[in-house]
């Protein structure tokens, strides 16, 4: 199959956190928080989960995600990492030095974008510019009556929210839309350490491919066979606007269950496998191959060692796609 990425002279230029881990024809690795495996129920212990932490930027992983999950929703079955998303992020950004602090997602429509921007500047300014804010419409409908929100328009407030988030990095914006207005005569501090925070659309976010494409940054995807991965990097940089010689990346998740065998082939999990080190690094490479520009593992199902693993992956995986 041809490389995809072929085509891809160049990512914009946005922040450090996204210029390091999004690189034209390259993979890097990240990790999903929480880095624990919690098989038994939906809620994490977060044990030694800043060591973790700590230990996954010393291992020479490129980044760490978070998710926003407001509530413990049972038909989800995941709590994430408890914490408020924007409040781990600014603990984590004062515990770490290097590594890119990425959320995937933020549901958009569940918050009102004056909040979304402040916080996200304020993580982006606390870290050095490491901030990689993944966005989404939202995927679990009881969330919405909690906050007398309505599941049905929401990819219009979707797109508002970008509007209005991408307006408030401006000085002193003059601007209106269904979150409110300013006047031109107040602004919004702080504004992201590199002028405006890098974007990136989850799946469709109900929104058209194209819109996407053009709105936002990159796209965060889900696991899927090389094939049908390969048609969706590519319908996604054909809708991107821009000179034939630039493009924007692409990131997925995958849950992994790392096996001491490292000629363990790979069996199925809920959104990715089981295996040993070598069929991980094939995938990963055939992943490479087609245009992905980043993976982030999730632990959740691994059954061994967490400090082990993060150890073992960073010694055979990571030299295989530097950050």
């Amino acid at each position: 199959m041809p490389a995809l990425n072929g085509r891809t002279a160049t990512f914009p230029g946005i922040n450090p956190g996204y210029n390091r881990i999004f690189r034209p024809n390259r993979l890097s690795i990240g990790l999903i928080v929480p880095l624990e495996n919690y098989t038994s129920g939906p809620v994490p212990s977060m044990t030694r989960h800043l060591e973790r932490a700590r230990l996954a930027e010393k291992s020479g992983f490129s980044a760490l995600w978070l998710r926003d999950v407001p509530f413990n929703v049972p038909s989800f079955g995941d709590a994430g990492q408890v914490f408020d998303p924007f409040v781990y992020l600014g603990f984590l950004a004062g515990q770490t030095e290097r590594i890119a602090l990425g959320v995937a997602s933020m549901i958009l429509p569940l918050r009102h974008p004056a909040h979304v921007a402040k916080a996200a500047a304020s993580v982006d300014q606390l870290s050095g510019g490491r901030l990689i804010l993944g966005i989404a419409s939202g995927d679990r409908p009881d969330e919405y009556p909690a906050l007398n929100e309505t599941y049905e328009n929401r990819g219009e407030r979707f797109r508002d929210s970008v509007d209005y988030i991408r307006a408030m990095a401006q000085s002193a914006p003059e601007f209106e839309n269904r979150y409110g207005q300013t006047d031109g005569q107040m602004d919004l501090l702080p504004k992201p350490a590199a002028g405006r925070i890098p974007m990136l659309i989850t799946g469709g976010s109900q929104q058209t491919p194209k819109w996407g494409a053009r709105h936002t940054d990159g796209l965060i995807t889900y696991p899927r066979n090389i094939d049908d991965q390969a048609n969706v990097v590519s319908a996604w940089r054909a809708g991107i606007a821009n000179e034939p010689a630039a493009s924007k990346p692409v990131m997925q998740s995958l849950y992994i269950d790392l096996l001491a065998d490292p000629d363990a082939p790979a069996r199925p999990i809920h959104l990715g496998f089981r295996a040993g080190i070598k069929s991980l690094t094939t995938y990963l490479k055939s992943l490479e191959k087609i245009g992905v520009n980043h993976v982030a593992l999730n632990l959740r199902f691994n059954q061994a060692d967490i400090e082990e693993t993060i150890l073992h992956l960073a010694e055979e995986l990571l030299p295989e796609f530097p950050a």
